[in-house]
This record gives structure tokens, sequence and C-alpha cells, in this order.
């Protein structure tokens, strides 16, 4: 099997594509042929080190493909069904072993490519706006990256909440792409102050939730574009770690709240992954939730996948293809 590996932690340029043994799955797991894998900020800190682990590690957390073993005690799926899972390393691969308890199996209306561009993000879009601050019809939020992978399912889900949805993007192209995905005003940050913009269309009131996975870049003034007692929830930190908070902060902007989620506590139980997978792609099927999957490298290509994703290059969904 061929695998995208690193064995220091660092750059794009540290991810080698190597061949390996075909692994055995233990009890309680299963063999996948990967068909798609998905590629996503989390693999950059994966790569990078910001998240530990021992070396050398298979990147990749995102994949769809077809079940071709099973070790013992494995009931939730069969060899022979199509799957998708995530939170799981090692996707980056022509095959990978995961828990089965993982593993979701596929909708026939969903392919391959579809599963890797939705279970992520779709499934990271939908507890943003459905469970981390449940919006309401009437409700208004600020997504930033509003063009990118989680940004466009993001504003498509608001809306479907009923939310006035205001979108931040750094180009006339992106905006365009965030206001078909529903946002009913888009702000360009780079030429644009969004503090001020967002103040100026909420008539100075703010916004009840701000979805941000920037960080850094954008965390203070995320805070000032809240109303009083509105949530800032802080999924990511693409430009880097906020800086230190004293929580006094929150008190003197409106009594705000901070949360940091992450998907796996919102998946954390078969069910939860489950249900939750299932509503973003019965959504899916139906064409109500509307992907865009902007381009497949191979997997010897995956260094170039990074770079474009860092880079702010791109919009939408990522795939690597074995």
């Amino acid at each position: 099997m061929q695998a995208v590996r690193v064995h220091r932690f660092g750059g794009p340029e540290e991810m080698v594509l190597e061949e390996l043994p075909t692994p055995e799955p233990g009890p309680g797991e299963a063999r996948v042929r990967v068909a798609a894998a998905g590629v996503n900020y989390s693999e950059v800190s994966q790569r990078s080190g910001s998240q530990g682990g021992p070396l050398p590690q298979t990147i990749g957390r995102e994949g769809a493909g077809t079940v071709e073993a099973v070790g013992p005690g494995v009931a939730e799926v069969a060899v022979g069904d199509r799957v998708v899972w995530c939170s799981v390393p090692g996707a980056y691969a022509s095959e990978a072993v995961v828990p089965a308890e993982r593993l979701v199996r596929l909708p026939d209306a969903i392919s391959f490519e579809q599963a890797a561009a939705a279970m992520l993000q779709g499934m990271t879009a939908h507890y943003l706006s459905y469970s981390t601050y449940a919006l309401q019809p009437g409700q208004s939020c600020l997504v930033h990256a509003a063009a990118g992978g989680v940004g466009l399912l993001l504003c498509q889900l608001a809306k479907r909440c009923g939310a006035r949805v205001i979108g931040t993007v750094s180009t006339e192209a992106k905006a365009a792409l965030a206001r078909e995905a529903g946002a009913d005003a888009v702000i360009l940050y780079t030429e644009q102050d969004f503090e001020a913009e967002v103040k100026r269309l909420t008539d100075g009131a703010g916004v009840n939730v701000v979805y941000d996975a920037v960080g850094k870049d954008t965390f203070e003034m995320s805070l000032k574009c809240l109303a009083r007692r509105g949530t800032l929830a802080l999924y990511g930190q693409a430009s880097g770690p906020i800086p230190p908070l004293e929580t006094r902060v929150l008190n003197s902007l409106g009594s705000l709240s901070l949360t940091r989620p992450s998907l796996g506590d919102y998946v954390a139980t078969r069910q939860e992954l489950l249900e939750r997978s299932a509503e973003v792609f019965g959504w899916v099927a139906d064409g109500s939730l509307k992907l865009r999957i902007e381009r497949t490298y191979p997997l010897a290509e995956a260094a170039q996948a990074h770079r474009d994703l860092t880079g702010r290059k791109t919009t939408g969904k990522l795939l690597l293809q074995p």
C-alpha cells in the first residue's frame, strides 16, 4: 500500500509518499480501500506537529472507500460496504485501518468524493449551527472564511435555520460564492474593517454569534462584533492561537460567551455520529446542501494540496485520491 507519511514535523515538504505493508485489522477494526481523502486544516496541524503524536505517522483524518477486511468482533460494517469516516489518523493512503464504530455506511446516492467532502466539514457546520449556538429564525451570525470548505456549508445551514448571515472573504470571487451559499451580506476584509461593517449592517447591535476558524487575526474584532450576551464560537486557528484573554473583557463587552468547540465532542458516541452524519448526507442527497469540490490531487501531490490550502488560494473542498 501507499501512504503519505512524515518522519519529522514541519512544512509540506516533510510529507513523503511511501510503500508500506498492507495492514491487517485488529479486534473492532476494519481495513478500508480508500477512494477519496479530505484535506483539512487539522491535517496541517498534524503535519506541522502542533498536535504532537509519535513519529513516523500517516497524515490524514478523513476518508471514504470500501471495506475490504474486518477484524474480530466487528458488527457495524461488513466487507464490501461503502463507508466514510473522519477524526481518525491515516487517511492519506491507499488503505486505512479504522475503528469500525467510527465508520458510517454511505447512502447509495452519495459518491465517495461527496462523502469525503462532506463528512468532517459538513458535520462541523452542523454542530456549530445546530448545537454550539443553535441559531433561531431572525437571529444573525458572522461567518469568517465564508468561501472556505466549512464556510460555504455553514452559510447554507445558518440560512436553513432562518438566520441572517454575514460573511467575510478576501476577494470578490469568493464573495460571489458566499452569496450563492446564502450569505445576506459579504465583507471583503482585505478592503473593509469588518467590525465597522458588522456594526453598520446591524444598526450597531452586533450579531448573536460569530463562527471563527481564523483565530489570532480576527479574535479581538470578532468579540467586538457580538451583540449583548452573544457567543464567539472559536472552532479553529488558521492564523495562529489567540492571545491570552482576561475574562473580564467578556463582561465589559456585554456578558459575552466564548467557546472553543471541536467536532470530536459533538460525535462522541456512535449514536451522535450516525444522527449528525445522516442529516448532512440526507441534505446532500436531496440537493438542499450543495458541496463545492474545487480540486482533486493524486496522493503524490499531498504537499501541494497543503500549500494551496494554507495559501488561501482555494474555496470549498480539496481531495486526495490514491
